[in-house]
């Protein structure tokens, strides 16, 4: 592919993505404001880029900056209400550069609120608890504007719950029972919300701007220089060939692209801009093509290394190394795939589908031969991150890598030198040192700025390719901010009125009661009382989770969840790490989960299938995540770096979910070795929980319910009855 064509498809895929993420909606623009917003979106990516690298700059200071860009672009780039491209105002005195006056005074008020913290941050000090007259007229503009700023990036279910918990926080003595408090003044809402650094300043803010822009921008550039595509193409060759090879080459390419990217609506349009088509053509039904890809992709947001934002705020709230971070998630993200990938490969054997025709394969020699520097940059990044150096160092070397690679065309030498030359520099321990900084990223510099002016043909092109990728990646960091900074309003609310531990005691206190009433009919040696309070504690967290994921983005439902939620768990004597991993997994399958799944929706979209039966059908692939979460609380071993972690506990637990998890697609899939009956699906459900549980007498005893199931199926798979008859693929 030449890079023309790989410009082409980006745009086209960057088109389509607009078309179905709510987050990535943005207003038409004229050529002035267009250049206006393009000029400020690279200097938001630059400023990130080099305090990555060069260190950062005071929290309060690095944090309004960082704010004062978001919420001032959020106005120019989101209009108030969805535009099409036809409806470009012409520019007028209303209507300055074609944007609403009004969104230019919001978007000033934004910038002026924002950076007002920071300038007067040494005299806050003496003025918490007792504002002056500017600091809460100026965070009332602050909540004002930010509320807005939310609703248009991502919808307005997160303003909703932040001004509920605002009149929840006012009106406290009003309020009967266990949500009863003493009440707060606007003055002292606004004092905690603001000037404090448990509200908007706090952390979901500050991990946005620290370590999350950097992976969002370096996602956007491993991409842009066609690490994306080199993930395709070897899922494409390894896997394409087999039963129901589309379906199979979206769970691996999804899984691989999701390390680089954590959004599962760009992993669903990236990947399945490719791999739907390809299921359609083989014989899967459009809305199961659509399910695959979305269950998939979603997967990418549960995978190493950049796990989207929720990974680095789990460093921030467990104080826990990021390399610990991504040990966890590594076997639990295994099990998802591999619960896809089991009911696709049913599904196809049901089916009689055939895989794609080798001579439409790509060799995997020749992709590796003719791609395999663009990897440099991903490589580079775990050097530096397993190197215990910080997350945003190892970003700042990612990105410098993508810009070289890119620049350079993807010159095999060149990233052989930059993976040599930073390995050396982590040997000597010079990496983070300034001499050692400026030296590297000279030689990048020079050996880029060579390259690019000696290929005049397509230098030029390479060039605006690498800064169209920074201003690509604030747009998509933009409304991840805004949403960071509104949580921010949700957690100051919660440690203002104490809300969280009273939502807690009320979901400990419901689990006793259900557990008391199961308690009668289940037997001992399932559940002991503190075990069913604990599982009906987990269940309704989880449906919490799936609720509020319904309308908020991941990473504000895992935030919200943590401070909500979370403490239930922790009372129950649930590890942080393992509570934490618990919510954040079910706030991933929110995106699949309807009445709002979004990914789903997006692949349906592709598709051109039923919405609602395609998030069903995702709900129904991904039934595999929902139900890794129950282990690992149960067994904490699975995760690695838990202190219960010992090699037979980890390899028992492992193994009884491998054979669940089979157990359960065969199940669901209503298939395994030739069609099953229905007492077979239901006693193999059942089984399959069973064997699931980290309880070794109900694993025993699903193992035992199995064999009858596998039995029949073994017979039937013998005598050649009831299988399938392979379709014949479609030509294209």
């Amino acid at each position: 592919m030449s890079l023309l064509d790989a410009e082409k498809s980006a745009a086209e895929l960057a088109k389509l993505e607009a078309e179905l993420d709510p987050e990535m909606q943005f207003r038409p623009l004229g050529v002035h404001a267009g250049w206006l917003v393009a000029g400020l979106l690279f200097v938001l990516s630059c400023f990130h880029y080099y305090t990555a690298g060069f260190g950062l700059l005071p929290e309060v200071t690095h944090r309004g900056i960082h704010l004062a860009f978001v919420l001032g672009l959020i106005f120019l780039v989101f209009p108030f209400r969805r535009m099409k491209a036809s409806e470009l105002p012409k520019s007028s005195l209303l209507y300055p550069l074609g944007i609403s006056i009004v969104d230019w005074l919001l978007a000033i008020g934004a910038v002026v609120s924002s950076l007002y913290v920071p300038w007067v941050y040494q005299d806050l000090v003496f003025r918490i608890g007792n504002p002056d007259p500017a600091d809460w007229i100026m965070g009332t503009i602050m909540i004002v504007v930010l509320l807005e700023a939310t609703r248009r990036a991502v919808g307005i279910a997160l303003p909703i719950i932040a001004t509920c918990l605002m009149i929840y926080a006012l009106y406290g003595p009003y309020l009967p029972g266990v949500f009863a408090h003493p009440g707060n003044t606007w003055k002292s809402v606004v004092n905690h919300l603001y000037l404090t650094s448990v509200g908007i300043y706090g952390i979901a803010l500050g991990v946005v701007a620290t370590y999350v822009f950097h992976y969002v921008l370096f996602g956007v550039l491993a991409t842009r220089i066609g690490l994306g595509r080199l993930f395709i193409d070897i899922a494409t060759a390894v896997a394409g060939r087999f039963s129901g090879g589309p379906a199979k080459v979206s769970i691996f390419a999804s899984g691989l692209f999701g390390m680089i990217s954590g959004s599962s609506i760009a992993n669903t349009v990236t990947v399945g801009s490719l791999t739907i088509p390809m299921m359609i053509r083989i014989g899967y039904p459009r809305h199961f093509a659509a399910a695959v890809e979305s269950t998939a992709a979603t997967g990418g947001q549960i995978t190493p290394p950049i796990m989207g934002a929720a990974a680095f705020l789990m460093v921030e709230y467990l104080g826990l190394p990021y390399q610990t971070i991504i040990l966890a998630a590594i076997v639990p993200a295994c099990m998802h795939f591999f619960g896809v990938f089991c009911q696709v490969h049913f599904e196809a054997k049901k089916l009689g589908m055939q895989g794609i025709p080798v001579a439409e394969l790509p060799e995997w020699r020749t992709v590796l031969k003719r791609d395999w520097p663009v990897a440099a940059p991903l490589l580079v990044l775990l050097m530096v991150l397993f190197s215990n150096y910080t997350p945003y160092l190892a970003a700042f070397w990612g990105i410098t890598t993508c810009i070289t690679i890119g620049l350079t065309n993807r010159n095999a030498l060149v990233a052989v030198g930059m993976v040599l030359v930073l390995g050396a520099a982590i040997l000597l321990g010079v990496l983070n040192e300034w001499s050692g900084l400026l030296l590297i990223i000279g030689a990048c510099i020079a050996v880029s700025v060579w390259w690019t002016i000696a290929d005049k043909l397509e230098g030029r092109e390479r060039l605006i390719q690498m800064a169209d990728a920074f201003v690509l990646g604030a747009k998509y960091a933009i409304s991840v901010g805004g949403a960071a900074a509104t949580v921010g309003i949700i957690v100051g609310i919660v440690t203002l009125t104490g809300i969280g531990f009273k939502l807690s005691v009320i979901i400990t206190t419901a689990s006793g009661l259900l557990a008391n009433g199961f308690g009668s009919v289940l037997p001992v040696w399932l559940f002991d009382a503190p075990g069913l309070t604990l599982f009906f504690t987990l269940v309704l967290t989880a449906i919490v989770c799936l609720m509020l994921g319904a309308g908020v983005p991941t990473t504000p439902t895992y935030i919200i969840m943590v401070t909500i939620a979370q403490p239930a768990l922790g009372m129950l004597g649930v590890a942080p790490l393992v509570s934490h991993f618990f919510v954040f997994y079910y706030g991933v399958l929110a995106d699949i989960t309807p009445p709002v799944a979004l990914a789903a929706y997006a692949g349906a979209s592709m598709a051109g299938a039923d919405p609602f039966k395609t998030g069903n059908t995702a709900f129904r692939l991904a039934m595999a995540k929902a139900l890794v979460p129950f282990v690992f609380v149960y067994s904490p071993a699975m995760l690695l770096v838990t202190k219960e972690f010992t090699w037979p506990i980890f390899v028992e637990t492992t193994a009884g979910c491998v054979v669940g998890i089979v157990l359960l697609a065969a199940a669901l899939t209503g298939y395994g070795l030739a069609f099953m009956r229905t007492w077979e699906r239901l006693l193999l459900f059942v089984a399959s929980v069973m064997v699931i549980s980290p309880n070794r007498t109900a694993t025993i005893v699903g193992l035992l319910l199995a064999v009858p199931v596998v039995a029949h199926q073994v017979q039937l798979w013998r005598t050649g009855r009831e299988q399938a008859k392979p379709m014949v693929v479609v030509p294209s």
